[in-house]
């Protein structure tokens, strides 16, 4: 059945599992909600798999609905580098980046950009960097780096750097299917508040969770800290606790094999925004400006 599946339909599929309804996938595609609806249910149909589950207040992904999606987002980039394959003078550039990039970034985000660009740019060298956000703006300022990719919803100061944002990653709660707020019409942070809660610290998230719960006036039930991203799998998995973060991090199991559920909030949450640093004026050699162009141009419908 996969014949009767179209690039149209993968793209609002994406567009959907992004925004987390039909209604503001619609909007943000131009095109009518129904339009939307049609075409995940098509490829349910050709799937012969549910891949959302629907409620009251948007639509969250199924477990093959996850696995899906990755398969979906890998046909769309494919297509779209085909069709941005640079010529032959421009694959010719040479030269080494120098490009610095934090935790979550190199675990979640890069890597996979950077094979893609590898591809198209063979003659181009990668010096790769693994730094906290803070070295990596220094780095960028003193011309160490030529390029940073950060957690810039982190950034105090983003203006005083050139940027672009690459993706804005929407945060949700995590929970085992088991857990009583997986079976919750809707949910806000104060309900989260009643229970236990995992806080992932890594790249600043005990001060970026603070942040958002704070400004509603209110804290979360912090059962257990971790710096580890399989720790806060396994302990959500298996029912310790609830966390929130975002679907750029998401996976649908721990490592032993237990399921994870996402479920959106009701309350508004800043999402988590990866961008693309440099320093003012700065003029980039012709790799790293290359380097630049890709990494924007790849990522130009993720940041809407």
């Amino acid at each position: 059945m996969a014949k009767d599946i179209t690039l149209r339909q993968l793209r609002y599929f994406i567009a959907a599992a992004r925004a987390g309804q039909f209604s503001m996938a619609a909007t943000n595609e131009h095109v009518s909600q129904s339009a939307i609806t049609n075409a995940v249910i098509a490829l349910e149909q050709a799937l012969g798999t549910k891949l959302f589950d629907r409620g009251a207040h948007g639509v969250t992904m199924t477990v093959d609905g996850h696995d899906f999606y990755h398969h979906a987002r890998h046909v769309l980039d494919s297509v779209r580098d085909a069709m941005h394959k640079p010529r032959a003078g421009a694959r010719a550039t040479s030269g080494t980046v120098r490009i610095a990039a934090s935790y979550a970034v190199l675990g979640y985000f890069l890597p996979e950009l950077l094979a893609r660009f590898r591809a198209s740019f063979p003659a181009i060298e990668l010096d790769l960097r693994d730094m906290d956000r803070a070295v990596i703006e220094n780095a960028v300022l003193d011309g160490t780096i030529d390029l940073g990719v950060t957690l810039v919803s982190n950034t105090p100061r983003l203006d005083a750097f050139e940027h672009r944002i690459l993706i804005r990653s929407r945060r949700q709660l995590w929970t085992a299917p088991s857990h009583p707020l997986a079976h919750a019409a809707s949910m806000s942070l104060a309900d989260i508040a009643m229970h236990p809660y995992i806080l992932l610290t890594v790249d600043e998230g005990e001060a970026s969770t603070t942040r958002y719960w704070q400004a509603k006036g209110m804290q979360p039930n912090i059962a257990f800290r971790t710096g580890s991203m399989e720790a806060v799998r396994g302990l959500v998995a298996n029912g310790f606790g609830v966390t929130v973060l975002s679907d750029m991090l998401f996976r649908a199991w721990s490592l032993d094999g237990t399921r994870i559920d996402a479920r959106p909030v009701v309350d508004s949450i800043p999402p988590m925004e990866v961008g693309l640093i440099w320093r003012p004026g700065a003029a980039l050699a012709p790799a790293a400006q290359q380097l630049r162009h890709f990494l924007i141009q790849v990522n130009s419908g993720e940041a809407d």
